[in-house]
């Protein structure tokens, strides 16, 4: 048998000193919301690399006119030499080479890569400034029906089914010829108008998925302690829906907003593809797609678009999903 140790009271003293001193005089400190939700983000590499693969491609639509005069050459050039001028096809089946990194285009021989670039700048623009307006509108109508309840909440909640049963592709191609004929009248030319047309139609008559998520949150809020606290205090409805609720609800909106974007991106391309999106010259995904279509014996034409459409979704997609899960306390991961 071992002898009892002798431990003195001294040394059974323990004050919060002399622990702190211990542990390397390392004061604990808390962490936000923000910094848990950064910590839980950072281990989702599959998150960072859709993350990574957005900055890319804003960088690229912000830089287009750079990157084409390094790599690529003016996006409604035709290079004719580049053309079997029996056939009508690119030399070679593609042209691909150094000079034309992605090939060019059948009959008139414009440069993909380039187009490809500057395309990148409509389906961007036109997928986050439509997210921002359906977010804007959606979040307010949301807030108000689900804070105010009662005929408030009855009135917003029949036009969210309205506009969620309105047929929003027939009414853009609808639009298209009142456009049209408003263009002629009044002698307008370049794609300004079209782009907000279509950030309109988009962004307008797709607010009322997020209102709905968002008055669902704050129905589940308004009942909260922190707000039955804030009206105890005497604090009114817009106090407590823009310090009390709205905070609360950034999560969600951010959340959303991620997965909403791809979905406009998509939307933009359907429209161009139909001819009732941005007009040729100017490059879009979709159109190229549309133009596509009547030369199945050039792949090549219809792959890049394609891909550049599919990796722009994919990675919108894997960032919201992470973003969700890093937001969510109730998550395990």
């Amino acid at each position: 048998m071992t002898a009892p140790l002798d431990v003195s009271g001294d040394e059974l003293k323990a004050t919060p000193e002399s622990v702190a001193e211990g542990a390397g005089a390392k004061a604990i400190q808390g962490r936000s919301l923000g910094q848990i939700a950064w910590m839980r983000l950072k281990r989702d590499k599959v998150a960072l690399t859709g993350a990574g693969v957005i900055i890319f491609l804003i960088l690229v639509a912000i830089f287009a006119p750079l990157i084409v005069g390094w790599f690529g050459h003016p996006p409604n050039q035709f290079n004719q030499d580049q053309i079997d001028t029996m056939t009508m096809i690119p030399k070679g089946g593609s042209g691909i080479s150094w000079d034309y990194l992605f090939g060019v285009e059948p009959v008139n021989g414009r440069d993909l890569f380039s187009r490809v670039v500057y395309g990148a700048r409509i389906s961007l623009l036109i997928a986050f400034l439509a997210t921002l307006l359906s977010v804007l509108i959606g979040t307010v109508m949301g807030v108000i029906a689900g804070y105010f309840g009662g005929w408030v909440d009855m009135i917003i909640s029949r036009l969210m089914d309205i506009f969620l049963a309105f047929p929003v592709l027939v009414f853009a191609m609808a639009l298209v010829g009142v456009l049209g004929q408003f263009e002629t009248q009044l002698q307008v030319k370049g794609d300004s108008l079209r782009i907000l047309l279509l950030i309109f139609v988009i962004g307008f008559f797709n607010w009322g998925y997020i209102a709905r998520i968002i008055r669902g949150q704050t129905l589940s809020l308004r009942e909260r302690e922190f707000v039955d606290a804030a009206r105890s205090l005497g604090a009114r409805g817009p106090y407590i829906l823009f310090k009390e609720i709205l905070p609360n609800l950034i999560a969600p909106i951010l959340i959303y907003a991620t997965l909403l974007i791809p979905t406009n991106v998509l939307f933009e391309a359907a429209l161009s593809f139909l001819g009732v999106g941005i007009q040729p010259p100017t490059a879009t995904w979709g159109g190229m797609l549309a133009a596509a279509t009547k030369y199945y014996t050039v792949p090549h034409f219809m792959f890049f678009p394609g891909m550049a459409i599919f990796i722009t979704v994919l990675a919108f997609n894997l960032f919201g999903d992470g973003l969700r899960d890093a937001l969510d306390p109730r998550s395990g991961r």
